[in-house]
């Protein structure tokens, strides 16, 4: 009831009031997930001073965006290329049945594989991979097809690498 209450006073003729956004962070979240998803390692004094408040403040902010799940981690960003996985490609994989298989979780345990998503479309999922070369990227796409389930791959190397980040939260105006 009190959410409902909430959503209520958020719509006014089509304008949000205070500023809460709806995924119920305000604006000052929004802005220190944005900071934190640029570079995670920024201290709570930086941060405090990018968003105009106390450095316990923000650590109060971070520490409820944890613990309810917005922030899910802090991971360091490795460079593919210097630690000697410089080939990025994507495999849209075509499984029988439904993608996500038991015997295709088996993918999550290969170390070039970054990503897995279900999508919609010709494919049933698409990984992201790095390897150490075209030798490489063909013995995993050797392991991959033999995973039970699997019927088919389809590769596509990356030339360029342009824009590689995670979701950015939107950071409106200030009225």
């Amino acid at each position: 009831m009190q959410m409902k209450n909430m959503m209520a006073k958020m719509k006014t003729n089509g304008i949000r009031q205070n500023g809460i956004h709806p995924s119920g962070l305000d604006r000052t979240d929004r802005m220190l997930l944005r900071l934190l998803a640029e570079r995670a390692d920024r201290s709570y004094a930086e941060l405090s001073e990018l968003v105009h408040l106390s450095p316990p403040a923000v650590h109060e902010r971070v520490r409820r965006l944890r613990r309810d799940g917005i922030i899910q981690g802090t991971v360091a960003k490795l460079d593919g290329e210097k630690i000697g996985c410089p080939l990025l490609a994507f495999i849209h994989v075509t499984t029988e049945g439904w993608g996500m298989t038991k015997p295709v979780h088996a993918l999550k345990e290969l170390a070039d594989v970054e990503e897995i998503h279900t999508v919609t479309g010709a494919a049933c999922l698409i990984l992201k991979v790095r390897s150490s070369g075209p030798a490489s990227l063909e013995k995993l796409l050797s392991r991959i097809q033999e995973v039970q389930g699997v019927r088919s791959t389809q590769s596509y190397v990356a030339l360029g690498t342009y824009l590689e980040r995670g979701p950015m939260p939107e950071v409106p105006e200030p009225l």
